[in-house]
């Protein structure tokens, strides 16, 4: 058990049986009337984000998440495999768990899975990773007064919009959480 006081981001939450992780909170202490915790929360098996508002000093009920390195090795067709690489141990891990990242892992690439009493909850990967442009058209810069973009499919397959410059072949960074290009790897 934890109060509002102790709320931050990253801190998962068991709110009426479900697990939820603070992803912003604000502590608001209006001039009549208590003080309060406005928060806003999202449910780490579903991914819906909600707003809730907590009194302040009120007790809250953490969950116990345990965050692990583990490195990806493969899916073998309806799940990815993951290894601990001090144990060798491996787990299997469904593709709605794995969620959007699935689009941004290489296999041999480490990544962090949370669980919470042995069962997967969700998989977090680091804030940039480099993957190499599988195709895109050729860029053709028109009559525009600002640089243009165009789409790419990585060699995970996922898709991201790059510059118009960015060609077949070479290797982009970029954001997983949420699929920004961020630049070229020199």
């Amino acid at each position: 058990m934890a109060t509002t006081n102790d709320l931050k981001n990253g801190l998962v939450l068991n709110i009426d049986g479900q697990l939820w992780t603070v992803t912003s909170f604000q502590h608001v202490k209006p001039g009549k009337g208590g003080a309060f915790v406005r928060t806003t929360l999202k449910n780490v098996l579903s991914g819906k984000v909600v707003d809730k508002t907590f009194n302040a000093g009120v007790k809250v009920e953490t969950a116990n998440v345990d965050r692990s390195e583990m490195t990806y090795l493969y899916n073998d067709g309806t799940d990815y495999v993951f290894m601990d690489p001090e144990t060798y141990d491996q787990i299997s891990v469904s593709p709605e768990t794995v969620g959007d990242a699935a689009g941004y892992m290489l296999e041999n690439s480490t990544v962090t899975l949370a669980r919470h009493e042995g069962e997967p909850l969700y998989v977090e990967l680091p804030a940039s990773v480099e993957l190499t442009v599988a195709h895109t058209d050729p860029g053709v810069q028109g009559d525009r007064s600002t640089g243009g973009s165009k789409p790419a499919e990585l060699e995970t397959g996922a898709t991201v919009q790059v510059p118009l410059f960015i060609e077949t072949g070479e290797k982009v960074k970029v954001d997983p959480r949420d699929g920004r290009y961020l630049g070229r790897v020199k």
